[in-house]
Formats: structure tokens, sequence, C-alpha cells
């Protein structure tokens, strides 16, 4: 028993000829592209808390759900479905196909919201909206 209480008081003794370095992790483990970002401003709640995260899941979630329900891809799902009589195997390349092209969307969002201020970025996305509402206007008048 004593030798436990010895290793106990070596563990935990100030000294520092007894206390091991704090672990860390490699640079390759931890990159600086996937570490989250500084919350914008101190009076702003921490951007990382439970409920702030929760917050931007769902919303993530509901945008992205009702984006996609009745999508091109959910109809491709859908016929690949019944054409292979495999729907959980259709289900799980649909299902890492959306989960990679997310990823990317991810990465280059991360990318360009870290080297382009937020109002071009703005700007450049109301403009691109702008130009493919305008192509689908031109495309329904010129068939009618």
């Amino acid at each position: 028993m004593s030798l436990y209480r010895e290793s106990i008081a070596l563990k935990t003794s100030p000294n520092p000829e007894f206390s091991a370095p704090e672990p860390t992790a490699p640079e390759s483990l931890a990159p600086e592209s996937l570490a989250p970002d500084p919350p914008v401003s101190a009076a702003e709640p921490s951007a990382h808390g439970i409920r702030s995260w929760f917050k931007e899941f769902f919303a993530t979630f509901l945008t992205i759900f009702a984006a996609e329900f009745g999508d091109k891809t959910q109809l491709a799902t859908l016929m690949m479905t019944a054409e292979s009589h495999s729907p959980w195997v259709v289900f799980a390349g649909a299902a890492s196909a959306l989960v990679m092209t997310s990823l990317v969307g991810v990465l280059v969002g991360r990318w360009l919201a870290r080297h382009i201020p937020e109002k071009t970025l703005e700007i450049l996305t109301g403009a691109s909206l702008l130009v493919i509402a305008l192509l689908l206007l031109w495309d329904a008048v010129r068939v009618s």
C-alpha cells in the first residue's frame, strides 16, 4: 500500500523532476484548417456552447433537408433502388456521396471564408443566384 501512496505522491508532486510533460498532438493530427473559429466578439456567448451547436446543427439540417427533398438526387436514389432491389446498398452509396459532397462544400466554404471578406462573399452569392434566376426566366420565356 505504501508503494501505491508513493506513486500517487510522485504523480501529483509539483517537483518538475517527477512530473511528466503534457502530451501534445502532432501537427498532422490537429490541422489548423479544421480548428474551430474563435468567437466573433467577447460579448457574444461561446460560439461552441451546446445550445449554439444544436442551433447551428438543426438550422443546417433543416435547410439541406428542405433543399434536397424531392430534388433530382432523391429521385435518382429512388429510381436506383427500384431497379437494383438492394435498398440498403443504394442508401449506403447515396449517403456516402452526399457526405463527400458536403465535405467538399465545407472545406471550400471554410477556405473562402478565410480568404475572401464576408461582404464580398454575400455579393458574389447574390449575383450568382440572380444570374441563375435570370437564365431560368430567359429559358422559360423563350420556350413559351
